[in-house]
């Protein structure tokens, strides 16, 4: 298996250098990205039946397999993954086979039009009491204990061991993954380019939050409501905040041209926008917000993959620790460093399923009992912090072009 793996970090290395007839560094960045996921989860998808011959064969698919199939595989991988975990969780927590059978029936509710996220659409304390049924009280660390029996790996929160001052907390496997798998999930509220002026602290929305991520279809996560998780499942908007508390040095003084534009994008207040959702907070892997950069001369060793979490598989959601803000079906076209408001619906190009798009960390080589490492890639058109080693400065310069 190592020489088989070693053939596919090549693969990734020189796929990753083709050339390419997107003119748009930003799309050239995001297919490169989807080439590596496509590389590691389709070896992981080998697991032990792994040999040479089907080694070579996803390497030359990966060459010559179009965006869109090596786009859909990768999601396909993932979601077999996430249905497997969601499996064990619910042998964990659901105390009998007759309770998984009811819960089964329950979640087969009718929900209303579209993405059954408008405002207000899980309100009803009805719907909490109908869609969540009674769990073992167990705590979030025995859940993440079982967890780890039963698939093999779990994640938690320590001390990073990163040799500088602000590092603070850093996620850590416990256990052991092949390249490939799904380590954690990046949870909170979804925002929609439609919403961005209801982020927290818009304009300058991380000022005082570093718990956001953005996918590079404009959707944006803040994970800092969600905190470390609970001990419980629960009707859950994100509207409490969670226990994060990180420690933000002062802003630097803004400039002219900063105060006229924090003037043209004063936040929207009122609406909250939150929609309810069952959510089981006690997902052991529901912590990748608390994976940091590498230090200089170490490599990441997870990686973004972004994760359309289909809502017609009603028995998972309960485990997906993500909720929808606003109305997912406001669509928006992006137009350089802008998104207006455009014709149609925002579903799937090509699919008529209603998703819910997500974010997971995945594992990029062999990993046991360490600490994980994402590469932020960073702006490089803004002043970055001390702490920030670039991996890469041409992906992050293309990441954000």
């Amino acid at each position: 298996m190592a020489l088989l793996f070693q053939k596919f970090q090549e693969a990734v290395k020189t796929l990753a250098k083709r050339p390419s007839f997107t003119k748009d560094p930003r799309q050239l960045q995001f297919e490169a990205d989807i080439n590596r996921l496509f590389l590691y989860l389709s070896y992981n998808h080998l697991g032990k039946n792994a040999d040479e011959a089907h080694a070579e064969e996803i390497i030359e698919m990966a060459s010559k397999a179009s965006f869109a199939d090596q786009q859909m595989q990768v999601q396909e991988n993932v979601h077999s993954q996430i249905k497997t975990f969601c499996t064990f969780m619910d042998e964990i927590l659901l105390p009998n086979e007759k309770m998984v059978n009811e819960h089964q029936l329950q979640n087969t509710v009718p929900r209303r039009s579209g993405l059954g996220f408008a405002v207000g659409s899980r309100n009803d304390p009805a719907y909490n009491n109908l869609a969540s049924p009674k769990t073992r009280p167990l705590s979030q660390a025995v859940v993440s204990q079982n967890l780890k029996d039963q698939l093999g790996y779990t994640v938690n929160v320590t001390p990073s061991q990163i040799p500088h001052k602000d590092a603070g907390q850093g996620l850590f496997l416990d256990g052991t993954v092949d390249v490939g798998a799904v380590v954690a999930f990046y949870p909170g509220i979804v925002y929609s380019p439609a919403y961005y002026r209801y982020i927290p602290g818009y304009p300058k929305v991380d000022t005082l939050n570093p718990y956001l991520i953005t996918r590079y279809d404009g959707n944006v996560i803040n994970a800092q409501p969600w905190g470390s998780g609970g001990d419980n499942r629960e009707l859950w908007n994100g509207r409490k905040t969670g226990e994060i508390k990180p420690d933000v040095k002062g802003a630097e003084p803004e400039k002219g041209s900063e105060r006229f534009w924090k003037l043209l994008s004063k936040p929207l207040e009122g609406y909250q926008g939150g929609n309810n959702e069952v959510i089981e907070r006690r997902n052991p892997l529901a912590l990748a917000h608390f994976a940091n950069h590498p230090p200089k001369g170490v490599q990441p060793n997870v990686m973004i993959c972004p994760y359309d979490f289909p809502l017609t598989e009603s028995n998972m959601r309960v485990y997906i620790p993500n909720v929808l803000f606003g109305n997912a079906e406001v669509n928006m076209r992006r137009f350089g460093s802008f998104w207006f408001k455009s014709g149609g619906g925002s579903r799937n190009s090509g699919s008529n399923v209603p998703t819910l798009k997500t974010l997971v960390l995945i594992a990029t080589r062999p990993l046991q009992d360490e600490e994980l490492f994402l590469n932020y890639r960073l702006s490089n058109t803004k002043r970055r912090p001390e702490w920030y080693n670039p991996v890469d400065e041409e992906e992050d310069r293309r990441r954000w072009s």
